[in-house]
């Protein structure tokens, strides 16, 4: 791989006239860099699909080419990219599900809007992974039948589909009205009872780890419910009956479920296991008599779920902040905090409580103010990213609290340079910071001289624009390919440069 050639790909800065030198010899590696550039010419786009196959693909997808750009019988993987992208021509449909190979017809059973005589080709493949495929992705008619179908892994791609019905969805769930499933993956190929290994030793092995089958399917029925779970689809009411699953992961996902009645909630909130309890914590479904029973709860991360629960009411939440570690992430109950419960959250004796709230980004100045003076630490650490704090401030909140707060103080967007390079010139670094300021849009140049000395930072700072050009055409020749690769995208590295690193058409 040139890893030169691959940032120069990338570089947003780089003319035209080089851009068409360097897809006259791009590889797949460069194309990939091309490929995304936002000023690539609609002839450029045409001239790389044509050089780099997989480079359609992805033109294709971002909508750079369209159907009458692309030949389905030389370039079918492009063309499967319009079809799933709802904007190919449903004639090719006819075309490629007559492909040979498995995989493609699978690509293209996943396509929106496929032809009612193509759909029913495909429910009729061979192959189950393409049938599972169709079934995972079709519409809710062509879903009933196959919720029928006898393999248990096309069954297990209806119940994840939204559109199956749900009557279908419940009667996957009970068995009832369907006649049993006759095979599944691991029946198909290995004789029962078997158990697969998770450790299996096989290169050309594909079942997954701990697949099963004693002649009932267990592990495809198992992820069947599983994906019946997960099916916003699927009426609560053929679910409810899981809650006294062995299965303690079904379970989980039932205790997640937002339209779970509360009788069940309450009986999974005496569940044993308590990942259970936990999933439930955070369900938004779940009343506040309940999350008082769960604010109380020991088990292993329920106290920390229901602190992400947004109905949590904020007296629970204050007393989690003193029973649990939360850390500093902006919860959702904080994020909808009334301005009135903003005020009175501001003003806890709780700094763990002033910390959350310091998370938010949209605090009325006055209170925000009142914060980047808080003594303590955790509450600086959290407020120093908030936009609308001066200088003074910032330099105040490094002043007195030193290397705890200098990365929160360097990530701020609005940081001033000088206040940058007093962070990286005036103090011992902090590698954290170092990599902060390598990414700041007001990073000056002395600064970012500093942060090479950081081998992070310095693959950070090598495509900083502020970077002097002379440094970033000898970070050309760094050991370290990703500093390459950032400082060839570097947009301050000059043109002539550039152009001497691209060979010419007859020398590549």
């Amino acid at each position: 791989m040139n890893h030169v050639l691959c940032g120069l790909a990338a570089n947003e800065a780089l003319p035209g006239e080089l851009v068409d030198r360097l897809i006259a010899v791009a590889d797949a590696d460069i194309a990939d860099g091309l490929a995304t550039r936002a000023d690539l010419s609609r002839e450029q786009a045409l001239d790389l699909a044509a050089r780099v196959e997989g480079s359609a693909v992805q033109l294709a997808y971002e909508g750079r080419l369209t159907a009458g750009d692309i030949n389905p019988l030389t370039q079918l993987q492009a063309a499967l990219a319009l079809l799933e992208a709802g904007s190919g021509r449903l004639d090719w449909a006819r075309l490629l599900v007559e492909e040979p190979d498995a995989e493609r017809r699978a690509k293209l059973a996943a396509c929106p809007g496929l032809p009612a005589d193509v759909r029913e080709l495909l429910a009729a493949d061979p192959d189950v992974r393409v049938v599972a495929e169709l079934a995972l992705w079709t519409t809710a008619d062509l879903a009933a039948r196959l919720a029928r179908h006898p393999h248990a892994e096309v069954r297990r791609a209806v119940a994840a589909n939204e559109a199956t019905p749900p009557r279908v969805l419940a009667m996957l769930i009970t068995g009832e009205g369907l006649p049993p499933a006759e095979r599944c993956l691991v029946c198909d190929s290995e004789r029962t009872p078997y158990v697969h290994d998770p450790h299996c030793p096989r290169p050309d092995c594909d079942l997954p780890s701990g697949a099963s089958c004693s002649g009932s399917h267990e592990s495809t029925v198992h992820e069947l419910v599983e994906q019946a779970l997960w099916n916003p689809a699927t009426p609560i009411e053929a679910l409810v009956r899981i809650a006294d699953h062995p299965s303690a992961l079904l379970r989980c996902r039932l205790a997640a479920r937002p339209d779970l009645p509360p009788e069940t909630a309450a009986r999974l909130a005496c569940d044993p296991v308590p990942g259970v309890r936990a999933d439930l914590a955070e369900n938004p479904a779940i009343d506040d008599s309940l999350m008082r029973v769960l604010a109380a709860d020991r088990g292993h991360d329920v106290q920390r779920r229901l602190a992400h629960n947004p109905r949590v009411p904020l007296d629970i939440l204050s007393g989690l902040a003193a029973a649990t570690k939360i850390g500093s992430t902006l919860l959702p109950r904080i994020a909808s905090a009334s301005p009135i419960e903003v005020e009175d959250l501001s003003r806890s004796p709780n700094p763990v409580v002033r910390m959350l709230l310091a998370e938010r980004r949209d605090l009325p100045a006055e209170i925000r103010d009142r914060l980047a003076g808080d003594p303590d630490a955790k509450v600086i650490k959290s407020i120093a990213g908030h936009p609308g704090l001066a200088e003074a401030q910032l330099r105040y909140m490094v002043e007195r609290h030193g290397s705890r707060v200098i990365a929160k103080v360097a990530a701020n967007p609005e940081t001033p340079s000088a206040l940058l390079e007093y962070l990286t010139g005036h103090m011992t670094p902090v590698r954290k910071a170092l990599r902060e300021v390598a990414r700041h849009r007001n990073a000056t140049g002395r600064a970012l001289l500093v942060c090479l000395t950081d081998q992070n930072a310095r693959r950070i700072a090598a495509g900083h624009a502020a970077l002097p050009p002379e440094t970033i055409v000898e970070l050309l020749a760094d050991h370290d390919w990703q500093v390459v690769e950032a400082a060839a995208a570097n947009p301050s590295l000059p043109p002539a440069v550039m152009a001497q690193l691209i060979p010419e058409l007859n020398e590549a």
